[in-house]
């Protein structure tokens, strides 16, 4: 084996490419992946010689001898022209010269990971969930953590969501809306999460184009289409940090963050105390409590609390579903919008009671 200390480096990220069934690597991209990584660990870059080296030490003189399939793709050059792009990767698809096989408690983690997705039969199926389960030898354990779900939504998009975001693959979505049902949409998008709210899976992405953050409903995708080579741009940050300002899935970026006070009656306030509309509630005592008790006389009982979030439809929803049991005391602009939705309910409904 080469005596140069990176070469291992250079191998495991190789072996990671060449076994990754998601993306179609050329040399020049296997090149410029192990030179990032490399870079990450402030490790000289190489060239493609020595990758071209390395390749052929693992499949003819290492101790590996591994059998690397080469094939050739149609592909987009920058003038999105057609191009002939000659690949490489494992012919056995589950090979890796670093696999080891699993302890005892990893088979027993698996397997409760694979219980517990499997539960998921119906929305995200995952294809060859069990055959993994059998040919892994691991036993089927009966559930002891279950999730609500939408039997409507499409039993396969997630687990093809999930494959393309966990291997940074571009899809071309084709989806529609429900004011246009029958008029296809087609957007090709960077997927970088899913995201569950209120029994509705979503899916957020970048637009290819544009760049803009984007979240499509599941129930609303026809179909996932992977564009294996396509270059994926990852999302810069957690992605995760946008939903700690608002509830639900929809994020205005002009919405300015605002202090939002309610009462709660007293059928209702230990609902809101033990399930918080958001994670910033609070609920307001002392001083506070006695200076808005003195300011709403008729709001006898209850408890007073305060949320941090930003204005969208799932907030106005959120405190409107309440009813009578919940009083929006400020900002002036959410209590309209509640007391406006909540007249429009009673309207409709006196225009039906008889």
């Amino acid at each position: 084996m080469p005596s140069n200390k990176n070469a291992v480096t250079r191998y495991y990220c190789i072996d990671q490419l060449l076994a990754n069934p998601y993306h179609d690597y050329s040399i020049s991209d296997i090149c410029g992946e192990v030179n990032e990584h490399l870079a990450e660990m402030s490790i000289s870059p190489v060239t493609r010689r020595t990758i071209e080296m390395d390749i052929n030490y693992l499949e003819n003189e290492g101790p590996f001898m591994v059998e690397i399939e080469r094939y050739t793709i149609d592909d987009l050059n920058a003038d999105f022209r057609t191009v002939k792009k000659h690949c490489l990767r494992y012919a056995d698809r589950s090979f890796s010269i670093f696999k080891k096989p699993l302890t005892d408690d990893e088979r027993y983690l698996l397997s409760e990971a694979i219980s517990l997705m499997g539960q998921f039969d119906g929305l995200p199926n995952f294809d060859g969930l069990e055959a993994l389960r059998q040919s892994m030898g691991l036993q089927d354990r009966a559930r002891i953590v279950a999730f609500d779900k939408n039997p409507l939504e499409g039993t396969s998009l997630f687990g093809q969501l999930f494959t393309a975001i966990s291997q940074q693959v571009v899809v071309e979505l084709h989806l529609h809306t429900f004011a246009a049902p029958d008029e296809e949409i087609v957007q090709v998008v960077y997927p970088y999460l899913l995201k569950e709210y209120n029994r509705r899976w979503y899916v957020f992405a970048a637009d290819s184009t544009s760049g803009k953050l984007m979240n499509f409903a599941l129930d609303r995708i026809d179909c996932v289409v992977p564009l294996p080579s396509r270059q994926f741009v990852p999302y810069n940050g957690d992605l995760n940090e946008r939903f700690d300002d608002i509830i639900g899935v929809t994020l205005y970026d002009d919405s300015p963050l605002l202090t939002i006070t309610f009462w709660v009656a007293d059928h209702s306030k230990d609902y809101v105390l033990t399930k918080p509309l958001h994670e910033s509630q609070r609920t307001l005592r002392g001083e506070r409590e006695a200076e808005l008790r003195r300011q709403y006389p008729t709001l006898q009982g209850g408890a007073f609390f305060g949320i941090e979030c930003r204005q969208n439809y799932e907030l106005e929803r959120e405190l409107a579903s309440f009813g009578k049991e919940l009083i929006v005391l400020s900002p002036k602009e959410i209590q309209t919008v509640v007391f406006e939705r909540i007249v429009q309910t009673c309207e409709r409904y006196k225009s039906v009671i008889r």
